[in-house]
């Protein structure tokens, strides 16, 4: 443990302790400061504190960082839901809750963890040793199809057709209010300048473009096919949130209000990818059923709303 002591100034007075923190170290993310506050290793004048509690001229902060520890990736038996597998690659269905790659605060339990036990050596190389056989992502709370390449080969002919865009990716998902006609979302996307964790639309952005189709109508959601023709960061969230009908469960682009239906994260499934095999050059398509949480939610629309396509 080190320990990092501060002195708040008039200029911070009334700052939450997590944000001025962040502002204080640079190279430390917010939401790991927030780990390390609720862990009793932030106090304020020797007592303490929360996350939300604001700072005040002449508070003496002591921050005890742990050291850091050069962190590797270890095999670990998950099982996993394989939807295809070659000597080349392999797709799995993702379960909502799973970390794709270790990072700080998930060195175990994640995707890398799970398939560098099942496919030992054999792992394409080129993102790292933290990152083997990854060449694209979902996020921890968005469940489905994930391509696995199990040597640079396949790697480099994944990512190049993702650059080209390419590769067929349709997402399913649960938006807030009634989206009664087929949205095609052309905005830019780049990070938010107020806040580092987020993305946003904005014209200095790279270009984004999301085709979405209504499925089924409710009285106050629908039930939607998304398709993605870029690939950017948190690309549908953002989208359908800039259009005002944003993922039911997405608790950084959603409403602040507590998500309906508890779905522990946002409503979005990646059912159905398509690419060219990358040593055969063959169409492969692969389908991720609807998870259970996501059949749950619309069983309860269909009870409590009704529905009609």
């Amino acid at each position: 443990m080190t320990d990092n002591l501060f002195v708040v100034t008039e200029d911070n007075e009334g700052e939450r302790i997590d944000r001025w923190l962040a502002l204080m170290l640079e190279d430390q993310s917010r939401s790991y400061l927030k780990t390390l506050i609720r862990d009793g290793l932030v106090t304020v004048n020797d007592k303490p504190v929360k996350p939300s509690t604001a700072v005040a001229a002449g508070d003496r902060i002591c921050l005890r960082l742990p050291d850091k520890i050069l962190p590797t990736a270890e095999p670990e038996d998950i099982p996993l839901d394989i939807l295809y597998e070659d000597e080349d690659l392999l797709v799995v269905n993702k379960p909502k809750g799973m970390v794709v790659h270790p990072a700080p605060g998930h060195y175990t339990g994640t995707l890398v963890n799970a398939v560098l036990y099942h496919c030992g050596d054999h792992l394409s190389g080129i993102n790292g040793v933290l990152r083997p056989g990854i060449v694209h992502r979902i996020d921890r709370d968005t469940s489905g199809s994930l391509i696995v390449c199990k040597n640079d080969l396949a790697h480099r002919s994944i990512a190049e057709q993702l650059k080209e865009h390419s590769i067929r990716r349709v997402y399913s998902a649960v938006l807030h209010g009634r989206l009664p006609e087929e949205r095609v979302i052309d905005q830019p996307i780049g990070r938010d300048p107020a806040n580092r964790l987020r993305m946003a639309v904005r014209p200095d952005g790279k270009r984004a473009v999301t085709h979405c189709r209504p499925l089924e109508l409710f009285r106050d959601y629908t039930y939607v096919e998304c398709v993605l023709e870029t690939g950017r960061t948190h690309q549908i969230r953002v989208h359908t949130a800039w259009i005002r009908h944003p993922v039911i469960g997405d608790e950084v682009y959603g409403p602040k209000k507590k998500a309906p239906f508890h779905t522990q994260g946002q409503c979005l499934h990646a059912g159905y990818l398509a690419f060219k095999h990358p040593r055969t050059g063959e169409l492969v398509e692969t389908r991720a059923p609807l998870p259970a949480y996501f059949e749950t939610v619309l069983s309860t629309l269909r009870v409590q709303q009704g529905g009609n396509t």
